[in-house]
């Protein structure tokens, strides 16, 4: 049977994304909800997590007038995940 692991997002950076200039968000531990109006940027916040995920990406995301975007995530791993042993 599959193991898996909780993977914490704990920092999201995000720049040059479509209307996003720069952001930076840190999560705490809980629930976190991202709600708004239409339009108010929600898909773009999950599109760049996607892209830091290594999903594929479109010259389309890169803000008008710039030549490279940039998307960073950081994730806070379970001391049981076995990335672990091989960093020791």
């Amino acid at each position: 049977m599959a193991r898996y692991e909780i993977l914490m997002l704990k920092e999201l950076s995000i720049r040059n994304v479509i209307l996003i200039d720069k952001l930076d968000l840190s999560f705490k531990n809980g629930l976190c909800v991202l709600t708004g109006e239409t339009g108010a940027g929600k898909s773009i916040l999950l599109d760049s997590l996607g892209l830091a995920l290594g999903g594929r990406g479109s010259a389309s995301l890169i803000r008008s007038g710039e030549e490279k975007l940039s998307v960073s995530a950081c994730f806070e791993l379970p001391k049981s995940h076995p990335v672990w042993a091989v960093l020791d």
